[in-house]
């Protein structure tokens, strides 16, 4: 627990600080004149970073485990924060973007793995817990956005800096447990890579999870990256009140991670990857048409229900291929943060050519798509 714990609060400092680049961009729109597609283009360079070397760090970490390549994946990020503070060009912003990009691909693949192993078998307890410290980070960034940045300016961002320094110190200690625990462990055999199930359908089984994950972060990419944006618009909110409306949604996201975890120890992670997918659907559908009011409510459920599913879809992955851990890991969280990128792209030429109203209407028919889970097949419990 202490070491679940630790990995935990350092996956939610690393987000604090990946999670102040999109609470920034109101600040930047009016700093550097920047338009949506800019916008758009810096949540790419971050997430797409991220996605395309996550995979491959994963893999690699598979063959050979990096105990230590934790601290320095934090100290990446720390590079990455101090120059978003100093930055002074739109360039030196996208070089930012993607040293914290950098930090993200290195931190997760192992950062899942040491959680896995710390987890005495409640899988689903121990990815949830470790997510749900990155959905605190992310919900508290909007926060420090709104008090320390806003009212001080970019440059206060470097502030924030020691937070950085403080994850490589705890990671540096977590990488030493997990020395010790493979050291412990040396002459053991190796963990089954056998598939619980026909290659073909594993193949299926796991291209629909990869889809049904890429829908999900498209759509919550869409909230987190021009939330702030459609609320100031449509309803005519401030820019903290718009910071304070998207921190409701993140957290209540948070605790929807959090509880998705130990719900799919009990019910089997099949379970809640069906009630969440399919449950969004008709807040989704209505949030649109919602007033301010029942926006935020139907922003809250929606991070709620939706949010449960990924710790879900990743303790599933990890029983549907075992044995690579890593290798699921650099996919999911590289793919999480990909196609929210990807997306967040494509969905801000959409606002600048049709309207940030447009987007969300459009948007409310991508959990649609969750329907497909019906599709995925049941996995042999191991004894």
């Amino acid at each position: 627990m202490p070491i679940l714990l630790a990995v935990s609060f350092c996956h939610l400092l690393n987000d604090v600080m990946q999670s102040l680049l999109a609470s920034l961009y109101p600040l930047f729109k009016a700093s550097y004149s920047l338009d949506f597609v800019q916008i758009g283009l810096l949540t790419m360079a971050f997430q797409v970073t991220a996605s395309l070397l996550q995979p491959g760090v994963g893999i690699v970490a598979d063959r050979w485990p990096m105990p230590f390549s934790l601290p320095v994946g934090m100290a990446s990020t720390f590079c990455g924060l101090v120059l978003l503070g100093n930055a002074g060009s739109f360039a030196l912003l996208l070089a930012a973007a993607c040293l914290i990009g950098l930090g993200s691909a290195i931190f997760h693949p192992e950062a899942s793995r040491v959680a896995r192993l710390a987890s005495g078998g409640r899988h689903g307890l121990a990815q949830s817990l470790f997510q749900v410290g990155g959905n605190m980070g992310s919900a508290a960034g909007p926060l420090l956005a709104a008090f320390i940045v806003l009212p001080f300016g970019q440059g206060s961002v470097a502030w924030l800096s020691p937070i950085a320094m403080i994850g490589v110190v705890v990671l540096w200690r977590v990488g030493a447990w997990y020395t010790d625990h493979r050291a412990r462990h040396v002459g053991k055999p190796a963990a089954s890579r056998a598939l619980p199930l026909p290659r073909g359908k594993v193949a299926m089984a796991f291209g629909l999870l990869v889809l049904l994950t890429a829908t999900k972060n498209v759509y919550i990419a869409s909230i987190s990256s021009y939330f702030t944006f459609y609320l100031i618009e449509q309803f005519a909110l401030g820019v903290r009140d718009a910071q304070l409306m998207l921190f409701l949604f993140l957290g209540a996201a948070a605790a929807g991670t959090f509880l998705g975890g130990p719900i799919g120890d009990r019910f089997g992670a099949r379970f809640v990857i069906w009630f969440s997918i399919l449950g969004v659907i008709p807040f989704a559908l209505m949030l649109p048409y919602a007033n301010l009011f029942w926006t935020g409510v139907l922003s809250i459920v929606i991070g709620l229900v939706f949010s449960s599913a990924f710790s879900a879809i990743v303790v599933f992955a990890q029983d549907l291929v075992p044995g690579r851990v890593g290798m699921i890991a650099g996919v999911f969280f590289g793919l999480a943060f990909g196609a929210g990128g990807l997306g967040a792209a494509l969905l801000g030429s959409f606002a600048d050519s049709h309207g940030i109203a447009f987007v969300y209407r459009v948007c409310s028919y991508l959990p649609l798509l969750g329907l497909l889970t019906i599709l995925l097949p049941r996995i042999p419990r191991r004894h």
